[in-house]
Parts: C-alpha cells; structure tokens; sequence
C-alpha cells in the first residue's frame, strides 16, 4: 500500500504494546550460548517457578507451545470420530480446529450477549461428549464469566466431561472480578486450565503456554506432547517473566487506562461495542443499507496504517477487534476510525 512500515500500528493480535518483561530479555541473553543444546524436555526450572506462584505440585502442570498447544493436546486425548465437543457461538477459534482435527463433532451452543450460556452448554453435553471448552475471558468478544457462576458449571459438569478453561486473558481482568481457579482443581479432576505468556507477559513470539491440571490428566496430555515442544529461549524467558511483578502490573493499569479510552471515544462516536474483560474490545461498525461495512472500515483503516482485527469468521460480520495499545497507539487508531466511518 506504499507505507512507512515504521509507521504502521498493529492492534489485530491481542499482544502486550509494551513489549518483552526486561527480566525476560536478561534471561533470553543468559540463554544464548546454550541453543547448541536440546531444551530440556521436562521444563523443570519453568515447572518449578509455576508449582511455586500457584501452589500446586509439578506432576499438575504441562507446559505447551503456546496454550494452544495446550488445547490441542487436550483434544488429542480426549477427542475421536465417536465423540464430540461442546463450546460457544463466537468462542476461540482453536476449539473448532482441535475438534475438527480429531474427528470428532461439534456441538455449538448459541451465545448469550456475545457470551457464554452455560446453562444452554450445560444442557447441551450428550452422551458421547467428553470435552467443554469454555474462554474465559472470552475472545474475540472480551466477556466474562463470574466465578461462582463457572465453578457451579464445572460442579454439574459430568465427571467424564474434561471441562477446559482457558484463562488467556485472565491476568487482564479487573481487581474485583478474579477468581482462584487453581484451588478448584482439588475438588474437580476433570478440570483442565490453560493459561498463556503471550498476552500480558509480551512473550508472544516464543511461544510459551502452560497447563494446571489433576496428575492424571497431566500424564495423558504428557504422552501426547510433542519432545521439545517448547525453546530454550521460551523457558527461560517465562520463568522469568513470571517473576517480573512490576512489568505486569504496568501493563495491567495501562490496559485498564486504554480500555476506559476506548470506550469513551466509542460512546462519543456513537458505536456500540462489546464490555470487555481483556486487553481488546469489539465494537460494531453501522450497517449503510443492508450488507455489513466492518470490511471496508478495516480496509480504510489498512489504508491508513492500521492494523486491527475482522471477525466475520466467528459469526460476528458487523463487528471488528481492536488491541488496547499505548495512549500514542489507541490516539493513532481513533483518529484513524473517525477518518473511516466519514468517508
């Protein structure tokens, strides 16, 4: 499009604008001379750091190539031709894909507000489901599920049901609104988390993801896992990151400040958008006449050097997804929307 790619805002991917933990970055330096060798297979010095944050003993965690990989593996275990899955209408893409690998069905439970009804998933597990995945937050919509209200799900939930909670976003969540999962795993083994460092850790480029769960479904995932599924640079990078308080309270209050930004400009524009609990929001661009016209609003913002996310392919045609990025980024992004919906 003849752009100054230093130009160019990217706020399509979910990734923290601030970039890499600097307690990462030393770790990845440290890392260095070692990429002759192997990872360590086991990730224990990573492993180790997250039975520490989260109380839980090591043979409980699996550690994946993203959380993604976590999903996958879920599924690999779980999941064949004779057997289904169930998750929402506009829910992560990745739960579609892991079903659809194995062969197995998928029942899709329509959203409630862009949300999770887990009372319609909860009446929608059949006899030969044996996975649920539910996003929470959720993405692309940013919902979210109190606790209590997800910790009764998992407690009606049949116990040959894994039931996946994939907390993504969770460290994004607002004070008052999180929840201790972790301490439900002792009362529920078929209870699979997966969490991520891509979002508010910023090591979305290597990939890293892991996995709190009861023993035995850690070995069965374990036996699926791929041998060095994860990097050296990734493992040591995390168990860092993990230790990096600062960086992710940082980003924390600066995502808390862009998203209350956002949502003033998009009051002011008279756009209605989706409340969101993560570090993106959705919003929904007006129809003229009666096709939908998020696609040329994101091509005319393309035009103008910024980047952002359409999600027709979650069944959501009127809307598209912005990244919370710095003040100078969501400034660059707005000026650019309203030069978008003028023309």
């Amino acid at each position: 499009m003849g752009l100054n790619e230093k130009k160019i805002v990217k706020l399509a991917s979910n990734e923290n604008p601030l970039g890499v933990s600097p307690r990462a970055k030393a770790a990845i330096r440290k890392a260095l001379p070692e990429l002759g060798r192997y990872p360590d297979g086991s990730a224990f010095d990573l492993k180790a750091a997250l039975a520490k944050r989260y109380g839980v003993p090591e043979e409980c965690i699996v550690v994946g190539n993203g959380s993604n990989d976590l999903l996958e593996m879920a599924a690999a275990v779980f999941l064949a031709p004779s057997r289904s899955a169930v998750y929402s209408e506009h829910a992560f893409a990745v739960y579609p894909l892991a079903t659809l690998s194995r062969g197995a069905r998928s029942i899709v439970v329509p959203a409630k507000n862009y949300g999770h009804d887990l009372a319609a998933m909860l009446a929608a597990i059949a006899p030969d489901t044996r996975v649920v995945f539910i996003a929470n937050p959720n993405n692309p919509t940013g919902t979210f599920v109190p606790g209590p209200e997800l910790e009764d799900f998992i407690a009606r939930a049949p116990r040959e049901v894994a039931v996946v909670v994939d907390e993504a976003y969770t460290e994004y969540l607002p004070r008052e609104l999180r929840y201790d999962s972790v301490a439900w795993l002792a009362k529920y083994p078929n209870l699979i988390l997966t969490r991520t460092f891509s979002k508010v850790y910023g090591l979305a480029g290597l990939r890293v993801g892991f996995g709190l769960m009861h023993p035995g479904v850690a070995d069965l995932l374990n036996r699926v896992r791929q041998p060095f599924n994860v990097n050296s640079l990734a493992l040591a990078a995390a168990a860092a990151a993990l230790e990096d308080r600062k960086f992710v309270a940082k980003s924390h209050k600066m995502n808390r400040a862009g998203m209350a930004r956002l949502e003033r400009a998009f009051k002011r524009l008279g756009l209605e958008y989706i409340p969101s609990c993560a570090n993106f929001v959705s919003f929904a661009v007006p129809r003229h006449g009666e096709g939908p016209r998020a696609g040329t609003v994101y091509d005319k913002l393309l035009r103008q050097g910024v980047i952002v996310r359409p999600v027709a392919g979650y069944g959501m045609p009127d809307h598209l997804r912005v990244t919370v990025g710095t003040p100078a980024e969501n400034e660059r992004f707005l000026k650019a929307l309203e030069a978008a919906l003028e023309a």
